[in-house]
C-alpha cells in the first residue's frame, strides 16, 4: 500500500475542524483513493461521482433549503446517512457548482462530514475555490514526492531521518547510501510520481508496463483538453506537445515561436492558464530581480513550463531511454529532467516557482522565498557542477546579501562558504515550514 503525506492531513483537518473540505489537483494522482481510505473510518460512507453519476447532479438544482436539499440525497443514495457517523464524498465537484454552494448549509446544518474532490479542468473549479468561505477548506494534491516514493518502494524512515540529519548539519552522507540514493533518484525520473504508474513498478519491476500506464495518462489528458476547452483546445494541444522538446533546449524557457513566429503572449495566454488550472503543466516564471517579494518583480510573459510529473516527460522522450536514465548513462543530457523533478517537488512542497534571468549576471535555474529570505537554487547534472557563473554573480552582489545558495548535484553533501553543494534527492528536504502565528497588538493608550 502506497503511504500518501495528504492521508496524515485529511485525517488531522477532520480531527480539528467540522468543515468540508475540497481536495484538488490534476486527473490520476490518488485524490479519490485517499479519500475513499478516509472514509472506511466512518459507519456509513457515501459516494457521489458526477461523472459516473451524471443524473446526481439534478438533486441540487432548485432545492428550496437545506432540509429539502438532504431529503433529496438520502432518496437518491442506497446508504443510510446516520447523524454524527456519515461521510459524504461528492466527486468530480466541478460537474456540480451547485453542490460547492450549497456546501455552506449543509455544514452549518452539521449532521453529517462532508468531503469534495474535483480535477482542475479548465476555469470551473477554480471559480468554485473561493465559494463557501469559512465553511470549506481547500488543499491541492500532487503525484508522490520522491520522500513517497522512497517509502513506497521500501526505503526505512530511518534511513530517512538520517539523511535529513545530514541535511540539516550540511555533512556529507554514507558513500554506500548515498549511491543508492542516486539510483532511487534517476529511477523516480523513470516512474514518476503517478500512483498507477508506480503501482505498476512495485508490482512487476517492468519499466514497458510503467511507461504504458504513463503513455495511457498522456492520452487522458489529451482528451481531456478536448472536451474541456473546445474553443482553444488546438492551441493547448500545442503547448502541450511542446512541453519535452522547450525543455530540452538550452535555456529551457518557452519560446513563443515555436507555436508561431507571429505569436503573441496575449492570444496564447489562457491557453497557457488553462494548463496550469487544470494541473498538467507548472509554469515557472522569470523574475527580474532576487528581491522579496518576487511576486512584484515577475515577468508576465517570460516563463519555463515544466510537466506535472517527471515520469510522464521522460515518457514522451525516446523509447530506450528509460534504463538509460536508470543506469546513469553519462552519454544523456539529464538537465530536463533534473529541473523538472525539482520543479514539481517544490510546488508539492508549497514553494511558489521562479527563475532569474539577467543579461549581464546570467540565468539561475530556481529563485524561490525559503525561510523569509531568498534562495537560489542550481541544478547541474553533469560533472561540472562547480562551473556556476551566474550564481557567483548574484552571491558576491552585496545589493542583494544573500546567506546561502544551493546547488543539487549528482555528488556528496558539502559546504563550501555560502553555498551548499547537496546531492539532487535532498530537495525532499526543501519545505515550506509551518510558521508560528505572529502576534501583535496596537497599545492604544495615548489614545484614549
Amino acid at each position: 500500500m502506497i503511504k500518501r503525506k495528504i492521508d496524515r492531513f485529511i485525517e488531522q483537518y477532520y480531527a480539528t475542524t467540522h468543515n468540508a473540505l475540497l481536495v484538488t489537483g490534476a486527473r490520476q494522482i490518488g485524490k479519490t483513493y485517499s479519500i475513499r481510505k478516509f472514509g472506511e473510518q466512518f459507519e456509513s460512507f457515501i459516494e457521489i461521482n458526477f461523472v459516473d453519476m451524471p443524473d446526481a447532479v439534478g438533486i441540487f438544482k432548485g432545492a428550496k433549503g437545506v432540509k429539502d436539499l438532504l431529503l433529496r440525497l438520502s432518496s437518491y443514495v442506497t446508504k443510510p446517512l446516520i447523524k454524527g457517523k456519515t461521510l459524504v464524498f461528492f466527486d468530480e465537484v466541478q460537474l456540480c457548482p451547485e453542490i460547492v454552494t450549497a456546501m455552506k448549509f449543509l455544514v452549518d446544518e452539521g449532521s453529517y462530514r462532508y468531503i469534495l474532490s474535483g480535477s482542475l479542468l479548465g476555469v470551473e473549479l477554480k471559480d468554485l475555490r473561493s465559494e463557501p468561505v469559512g465553511y470549506m477548506g481547500v488543499k491541492d494534491m500532487y503525484p508522490l514526492d520522491f520522500e513517497e516514493f522512497i517509502g513506497a518502494v521500501g526505503v526505512s524512515r530511518q534511513v530517512v531521518d538520517s539523511l535529513h540529519k545530514a541535511w540539516d548539519d550540511r555533512v556529507s552522507v554514507d558513500d554506500v547510501v548515498h549511491n543508492k540514493m542516486m539510483e532511487l533518484f534517476r529511477l523516480y525520473l523513470v516512474v514518476g510520481g503517478m500512483p498507477a504508474a508506480v503501482e505498476a513498478y512495485l508490482q512487476t519491476n517492468n519499466l514497458q508496463k510503467v511507461l504504458a500506464i504513463q503513455q495511457d495518462i498522456i492520452r487522458l489528458y489529451k482528451r481531456d483538453i478536448a472536451q474541456y476547452d473546445r474553443t482553444n483546445k488546438l492551441y493547448i494541444e500545442e503547448i502541450f506537445r511542446l512541453i519535452p522538446p522547450e525543455l530540452n533546449a538550452k535555456n529551457k524557457r518557452f519560446i513563443l515561436k515555436s507555436l508561431n513566429e507571429k505569436a503573441r503572449f496575449d492570444k496564447y495566454e489562457n491557453s497557457f492558464l488553462w494548463l496550469k488550472n487544470a494541473g498538467v503543466a507548472l509554469p515557472v516564471y522569470n523574475v527580474e530581480e532576487p528581491k522579496m517579494p518576487l511576486l512584484l518583480s515577475r515577468s508576465r510573459n517570460l516563463f519555463k513550463l515544466f510537466q506535472s510529473d517527471v515520469g510522464l516527460l521522460a515518457a514522451q522522450y525516446a523509447e530506450g531511454l528509460q534504463l538509460r536514465i536508470i543506469s546513469g548513462d553519462s552519454a544523456i543530457n539529464y538537465g530536463s529532467v533534473y529541473e523538472n523533478a525539482v520543479a514539481q517537488e517544490l510546488l508539492a512542497h508549497g514553494i511558489e516557482l521562479y527563475y532569474y534571468n539577467n543579461k549581464k549576471r546570467g540565468e539561475l535555474d530556481f529563485v524561490v522565498e525559503y525561510g523569509g529570505r531568498i534562495l537560489p537554487i542550481e541544478v547541474k547534472s553533469g560533472k561540472d557542477y562547480e562551473v556556476h557563473r551566474a550564481l557567483s554573480n548574484i552571491m558576491d552582489c552585496g545589493e542583494y546579501d544573500l546567506p546561502e545558495a544551493i546547488v543539487l548535484c549528482n555528488d556528496n553533501l558539502r559546504k563550501v562558504d555560502r553555498v551548499t553543494y547537496a546531492p539532487v534527492y535532498m530537495i525532499m528536504f526543501i519545505e515550506r515550514s509551518a510558521e508560528a502565528p505572529v502576534y501583535y497588538k496596537v497599545d492604544l493608550s495615548g489614545l484614549k
